[in-house]
């Protein structure tokens, strides 16, 4: 007969296999909080405490499913995005209403007035059909070595991207939510780093948030954000950019240094050696340099942020041509492929670390 403790741990395990088979629903309810506005709904009351009535009030519907609300209000309690206590109602003893407050997880999913810094666009990126099917495909991609994004829609993300405008938005707003999360956390570790550069090219730079935040911080640099064409066209306006349309692949516009956020983990090593050898055309040889933001994965897994920097790395292989995070022994290999021998590594207080690269 198995002991205590083997019954214990074979219990854990499939307690274990339950939890990872179904994180799906946790994902699912998180983007139908996103959806409904249930965050800015319990803001708007002041943060909470507030009834589950209270919330169905204000969802736009002429008749809510407040038992559907309250089982996955139940959930998202349970995973700490909103917290819940009782109370009597109306100094009853018999029935007890649970209120809802925010939590410092909600927080980063509100969408209106003042809610700058927002994870709340990626959710709904993340969670949507588009970039969840191609999750289906990861058996395929071990047994051909093929892409899980073409598989599911028959074209490479950018593709799709360029052909479909709600995809093209809905990608956008997901990338610039993220922006300016990191462009916080970039400026923060890497102050003095932007000082001494006269010129800076952001090479894919999305409709140029990231390079307006640098510009606003640093106004002598003369900043050009570059991207394909299609993006590019749905940019705004920003003081200081110049717009650039085109393919990194090919050429990249000359600047005293290139900048990139989250661009070398959508390639596989092969492009990337590409884009660096591109890069290194664009900028001068005495004094020119590279700027990666990027995540830096450490073997032994230390820091919260750890485990998701696995979860992306996936991300990677779900949604991009070869795309992958990499350890510092990978990036070294690329960029001395790339023409940058010297680089150095600066942390951020976020996902991401600043590689600077030299060509010298």
């Amino acid at each position: 007969m198995e002991s205590f403790d083997e019954t214990e741990a074979t219990l854990r395990g499939q307690a274990h296999i339950w939890k990872l088979m179904y994180a799906y629903a946790d994902s699912m309810a998180l983007k139908c909080a996103v959806e409904l506005r249930i965050p800015d709904i319990i803001h708007s009351y002041g943060g909470g405490p507030v009834t589950l009535a209270q919330i169905a009030s204000r969802i736009p519907s002429p008749s809510p499913g407040t038992a559907y609300l309250a089982r996955i209000m139940r959930l998202l309690v349970h995973n700490n995005i909103f917290s819940a206590h009782g109370c009597q109602p109306d100094g009853g003893h018999e029935t007890q209403e649970t209120l809802y407050s925010l939590t410092p997880s909600s927080k980063w999913l509100l969408q209106g007035p003042g809610s700058e810094l927002s994870l709340a666009p990626l959710v709904l990126m993340e969670n949507h059909p588009w970039l969840m099917s191609p999750w289906h495909c990861l058996g395929d991609c071990v047994k051909t070595g093929g892409i899980a994004f073409e598989m599911a829609h028959g074209r490479k993300i950018w593709d799709f991207a360029s052909e479909n405008p709600e995809f093209n938005r809905l990608f956008n707003d997901g990338m610039a939510c993220v922006s300016k999360i990191l462009i916080k956390a970039i400026m923060e570790g890497y102050k003095d780093g932007f000082e001494s550069i006269g010129s800076l090219v952001d090479v894919g730079g999305g409709i140029g948030r990231t390079l307006a935040e640098i510009i606003k911080s640093y106004p002598h640099i003369q900043g050009i954000n570059f991207d394909l064409p299609h993006v590019i066209a749905t940019a705004p306006a920003h003081n200081g950019v110049t717009y650039v349309g085109g393919d990194m692949f090919k050429t990249i516009p000359h600047a005293d240094t290139v900048f990139m956020k989250g661009i070398m983990h959508d390639w596989g090593d092969e492009d990337c050696v590409k884009i660096l050898k591109n890069c290194r055309k664009a900028i001068p040889e005495k004094n020119g340099k590279v700027i990666i933001a990027e995540m830096v994965l450490k073997p032994e897994g230390d820091g919260m942020l750890h485990g998701t920097g696995l979860v992306l790395d996936l991300v990677m292989m779900a949604h991009c041509t070869g795309g992958k995070e990499r350890d510092e022994l990978e990036w070294k290999k690329i960029l001395e492929e790339g023409g940058f021998p010297r680089y150095n590594i600066i942390k951020t207080p976020s996902l991401i670390s600043i590689i600077e690269a030299y060509p010298l």
